[in-house]
């Protein structure tokens, strides 16, 4: 039986090197799942309207909803203990992780790694078709990190299916 990795997906407050996380969700092997909203850190302003209208998290919703970062990267650490856990947007998300857990003064204990590292080029290959029909027998009407970690790791044990009887 094929093992699911665990997965991590950030939705960030921009697009560049200015912007940091709002929202971390992660799913486990067993297909337990973590989501948080993060309340800024007060040096944390940058803000873009383009990465608002792709997730739906307004400022507004970190202000009500968000916890503050370091009781997110506690509960990080309690979720995901000493795993390895991936994720399909690494160069963006580990940036953002580690702004994360160097603001809240705490060192991670789990490790994040591209999930490509993972993947044979077959299976590489099948992506993006593999996604989408995720997404659509998931009925999936929202991007948001649990949500995203959830279909990246369905995608990953699909594709690894079919690349295997490719």
């Amino acid at each position: 039986m094929l093992r699911a990795p665990a997965i991590i997906d950030i939705e960030a407050s921009g697009f560049g090197p200015e912007s940091y996380p709002i929202e971390i969700g992660a799913v486990l092997p067993d297909g337990r799942r973590f989501s948080s909203l993060i309340t800024p850190f007060p040096e944390w302003c940058y803000w873009s309207d383009e990465a608002q209208a792709v997730h739906n998290i307004s400022r507004q919703l970190l202000a009500e909803g968000g916890k503050s970062g370091v009781e997110v990267a506690h509960c990080l650490n309690a979720f995901l203990g000493s795993c390895q856990a991936y994720s399909d947007g690494w160069v963006v998300d580990k940036p953002w992780l580690d702004k994360l857990f160097y603001h809240a003064r705490i060192r991670p204990t789990f490790t994040l790694s591209p999930i490509e590292a993972l993947m044979p080029e077959a299976q590489i290959n099948c992506w993006d078709n593999t996604k989408a029909q995720v997404i659509e027998q998931l009925q999936v009407d929202r991007h948001r990190a649990s949500t995203d970690a959830l279909v990246i790791q369905q995608t990953f044990l699909r594709s690894k299916q079919l690349a295997a009887t490719g």
